[in-house]
């Protein structure tokens, strides 16, 4: 058996920590910039669906969301049609950050796909959506209180 989770960890392991060092001069660590950038692109979402996305638990999720609001890079807003819910927003600190963000993702993106043939780059991404949805579905279903059966 191939063991390419070993392999996907070392990626997002190297990845996560080049981002930590880059991005530590605007503040943000701990994997901080995936918030930024997802609320960047998904403005007033809630923060349940943002942990969903981001696949980690409310309380993970409310502490970098916290340092964002704190470092104002983030707002929260009151939800029109619910009392209840707050919806994230990027501030213009924040909006002036993303590009520098993005900018290293596209970098990183470059560098790891190095060599590839485009054909080779489609079916990376094809298979690793695969993958990503095989995983998901599983940290739903443990998310949840049940217990996988080896």
């Amino acid at each position: 058996m191939v063991d390419i989770l070993r392999s996907i960890g070392v990626i997002a392991r190297s990845l996560d920590s080049i981002s930590n060092i880059e991005f530590k001069e605007y503040n943000l660590t701990k994997g901080q910039y995936l918030y930024l950038v997802r609320i960047y692109e998904n403005p007033g979402i809630i923060q349940e669906k943002l942990a969903g996305m981001i696949k980690v638990d409310r309380t993970t999720a409310a502490r970098a969301i916290k340092k964002l609001e704190n470092n104002g890079l983030i707002v929260r807003k009151q939800s029109q049609d619910n009392r209840k819910e707050k919806r994230l927003f990027v501030t213009k600190k924040g909006s002036d950050i993303y590009p520098i963000i993005h900018r290293e993702n596209i970098y990183s993106n470059k560098v790891a796909l190095k060599g590839l043939t485009s054909d080779e780059k489609k079916l990376v991404a094809k298979l690793l959506k695969v993958v990503e949805k095989n995983t998901a579905s599983d940290w739903e279903y443990v998310k949840k209180g049940n217990k996988r059966i080896y």
